[in-house]
């Protein structure tokens, strides 16, 4: 198992990321003689690291380095394309808070990835276990280093708006956009503004510092609601520090998620396949039984999501959470996802309310049932426990409901979610399924 990759690149307290330690990814990367694009979010952490990598990759002979400084992690992925760099490195925890940060790195490919392939995480993973110090380069007098900020901003803008045509605008629509102190607060006005929509914009602070995702944002939508709730908007959009996420508020204050957004958007634009991850509200998966929408499944992850569509030329996917990878995109973009379902409203003069309807979302709970290291190792192979589970399973089935039941990944628990018709149902039939799983555990002879 890596120590460092996870699903969304390496991520830690923000002390973790040394000049060393970062000496060490970029030596692992073979940057030399190569084009690389930085950038990163807010956090205070942030501009520190980003002055290391660029001192790191002049002193391993990469050819270019662009800067852009703060940006949203989809726009530097769109830049490293339009401006064909080898390497994007973005610094960033996403929606964690200030204390964490993180590096997620993109390669250029002909096919659209985004991900390291297996051999370069290997390798970095090699570098960063090694106790051993390294034998630092002199700087590379050829390296040219570029403020590239201002001209990625002009072909992100541009990209963010191309879906609408040279006509085609949002004025009318009253709309809060909730910035989260993060990355999108350098992009997400100048675009809504361009299209004529009436903008109040909050948490919108771009300088690096402590405020990123503190209360506010996509992971703290009380703000937004309570906004949206007493000004007359159409709707509100909070996104991450980092940029891809997006939740939206309807006109009533009601939380409109990314299972909702799935189904609004395949139904607008005819999709038939789809594919979200094994945590989506089983609504979704009922609504796509009944309107023809094939949905496929993959565990937890908008990388194993990316991978899916690519691997069967699927056009739509995305997470409960708000990453939503729209037809033609290489990952998630919450600005340019709430552009998209502005346009909704405005081509069919819906209410947002009105289009989330589409999917009747079903009531779920989450049960984290506490376990050694024993019983959790045991859970995979362990027969009793899987009868267990197979019982309360077909007794949701019959009432098109669900259960997932799956070992947490940092934790001693094992999470229990639970999809039904009614709440109080479910809650009950989730407490007796961590009770009978427990005694399966325990007692089991596997």
């Amino acid at each position: 198992m890596s120590r460092y990759f996870g699903t969304d690149g390496i991520r830690g307290k923000a002390e973790m990321f040394t000049g060393e330690f970062l000496e060490r990814i970029v030596r692992g990367l073979d940057v030399g003689n190569k084009r690389v694009l930085i950038g990163g979010d807010t956090r205070e952490s942030t501009k520190h690291i980003l002055e290391n990598l660029e001192l790191s990759l002049i002193n391993n002979g990469a050819r270019e380095i662009g800067n852009i400084g703060v940006f949203p992690t989809p726009g530097l992925n769109y830049v490293m394309y339009s401006l064909v760099y080898d390497y994007a490195i973005d610094v960033t925890a996403s929606h964690n808070p200030y204390t964490d940060n993180g590096i997620k790195i993109f390669k250029y490919t002909d096919d659209g990835g985004i991900k390291l392939d297996e051999e370069e995480r290997e390798r970095i993973e090699q570098l960063l276990e090694d106790d051993a110090p390294l034998n630092l380069f002199e700087p590379h007098e050829e390296t040219m280093v570029y403020d590239e900020k201002e001209r990625a901003l002009q072909y992100y803008a541009k990209h963010l708006m191309a879906g609408f045509g040279e006509k085609a605008d949002l004025a009318g629509l009253k709309i809060a956009l909730d910035c989260a102190n993060g990355a999108t607060g350098i992009i997400s006005e100048r675009a809504f503004r361009k299209l004529r929509a009436d903008i109040t914009i909050i948490n919108n602070d771009v300088t690096f510092g402590r405020k990123i995702n503190d209360g506010v944002g996509s992971t703290h939508i009380e703000g937004l609601q309570a906004l949206v709730r007493n000004g007359d908007f159409d709707f509100g959009a909070a996104f991450d520090g980092d940029g891809d996420r997006c939740i939206l508020v309807d006109e009533s204050g009601a939380i409109v998620d990314g299972d909702q957004i799935l189904a609004i958007i395949a139904k607008h634009f005819g999709l038939a396949r789809l594919v979200t991850t094994v945590m989506a509200n089983q609504g979704l998966l009922n609504w796509g039984a009944s309107n023809g929408v094939e949905i496929s499944m993959t565990d937890v992850g908008d990388q194993n999501v990316s991978q899916e569509m690519r691997a069967h030329d699927i056009k739509l996917g995305g997470e409960q959470s708000g990453h939503i990878i729209l037809p033609g995109e290489a990952m998630g973009d919450g600005v340019l996802t709430a552009l998209t379902v502005a346009r909704i409203m405005k081509e069919t003069g819906k209410t947002l309310s009105e289009l989330a309807r589409e999917m009747k979302k079903l009531p779920q709970v989450l049960v984290n049932l506490p376990v050694t290291d024993e019983e959790k190792a045991k859970l995979a192979g362990s027969e009793a426990a899987q009868e267990v589970t197979a019982r309360y399973s077909e007794k949701l089935e019959k009432v098109r409901g669900r259960v997932l039941v799956r070992p947490s990944g940092t934790e001693n628990l094992i999470r229990i979610t639970m999809w039904g018709e009614e709440q109080d149902v479910i809650n009950m039939l989730a407490d007796e399924l961590a009770d009978e799983l427990k005694e399966a555990l325990r007692n089991g002879n596997d």
